[in-house]
């Protein structure tokens, strides 16, 4: 009896596993580890579908197939409730509870799709479209240096079906019309379509744009049809364009980061040691053991922003030194005192100092 329970509870386990193991692998298709976060989620899966839309790789016959495939990773992982189901059975379990959504375009309605055509039907001029959207959104410093994820509310008009019917694909069209036996006239006459009456509804939707590291002011991420509706045709584009929010202690110049530090007089002429803390947090150490001048200025090479195109290259950070001279009056004996450890004759120059003599 005992061996027989041993051997029931090994064939649940194997049924358990081979369940779990069903279907594809959804971390390994992201390339992510079953440990990862969110953010690690959402990272991920956008850097993979702008590789591999079908959009940019039209020579690859399983380009449709792969991004199907995140799609459907990002679809249940993204989701807490899919994942555990995902984690503990597979993907059959959730095929079988209808838990997948099979269809679903994520990158276009939920992160935006960088000008890809999302469906690969080109747009028919004719059809007439909702006026497109354009908004800046405001990020700071901090978030251009690491990237982060932006949601967005958006409360949109959708077309709701409705009583009655309405005219609707209004347009003109010539018809032939007769006059008499063998008289015919050409005319222009308005033509519409009967069709199902709809209203405008205000929808709530939730949108999710990623701020990519080292992007640039004007950069767009578009939303496709999630712009003004067309009772007609189809509603126009959602375009969110990045404005960065002036910083405290930064200031950005294309991949390079100005900041001014203000040191005392007797820093100035003794030296320093100091620690600026960066956009991330980590400390940049400044080391001086000689005398800087008012307006000295020094280089940080690889502390300045990241490189768009390639993340690990940075830029370079440079520090301009101000120096706060001491307010307070100094006695006879001070004055002599510093005369005689400066050494500096009093031969005072003066030129024009706007043109560089």
């Amino acid at each position: 009896m005992y061996i027989k329970l041993i051997q029931l509870f090994l064939l649940i386990s194997v049924i358990c596993t081979a369940a779990v193991s069903a279907g594809r692998d959804f971390y390994k298709i992201l390339g992510i580890s079953k440990s990862a976060s969110l953010h690690d989620i959402k990272k991920a899966y956008r850097k993979l579908a702008k590789e591999l839309h079908p959009d940019k790789n039209k020579d690859d016959p399983n380009a449709s197939q792969k991004f199907h495939d995140i799609g459907a990773a990002y679809e249940v992982l993204s989701d807490e409730e899919k994942r555990k189901k995902y984690d503990r059975c597979g993907e059959d379990c959730l095929q079988k509870d209808g838990m997948m959504d099979g269809g679903m375009d994520p990158f276009a309605s939920f992160f935006g799709d960088f000008g890809f055509h999302f469906g690969g039907n080109s747009q028919k001029h004719e059809t007439p479209r909702g006026a497109d959207l354009v908004m800046d959104v405001f990020v700071t410093l901090e978030d251009l240096y690491t990237g982060t994820f932006i949601e967005i509310t958006r409360n949109k008009p959708v077309l709701k079906p409705t009583k009655g019917t309405r005219k609707c694909n209004c347009r003109q069209e010539m018809i032939t019309k007769s006059l008499g036996p063998g008289r015919f006239q050409m005319i222009q006459q308005n033509v519409c379509d009967e069709c199902p009456n709809v209203k405008l509804v205000n929808e709530e939707k939730l949108l999710e744009m990623e701020v990519e590291p080292a992007m640039v002011d004007g950069q767009e991420t578009k939303f496709v049809a999630e712009g003004e509706p067309h009772l007609d045709g189809e509603p126009g584009d959602l375009i969110l364009k990045i404005k960065t929010q002036p910083h405290q202690m930064f200031e950005r110049r294309e991949d390079d980061l100005y900041t001014n530090v203000t040191i005392s007089l007797q820093d100035a002429l003794t030296g320093f040691t100091m620690e600026i803390t960066h956009l991330d947090g980590h400390k940049v150490s400044v080391v001086r053991d000689k005398i800087t001048w008012p307006g000295a200025r020094i280089r940080k090479k690889g502390e300045g922003m990241p490189n768009y195109e390639n993340n690990n290259l940075h830029g370079t950070l440079y520090i301009t030194f101000d120096v706060e001279f001491p307010k307070q009056e100094l006695t006879a004996e001070d004055k002599e005192a510093l005369r005689k450890i400066l050494n500096q004759s009093s031969n005072n120059k003066v030129y024009n100092g706007l043109r560089g003599y």
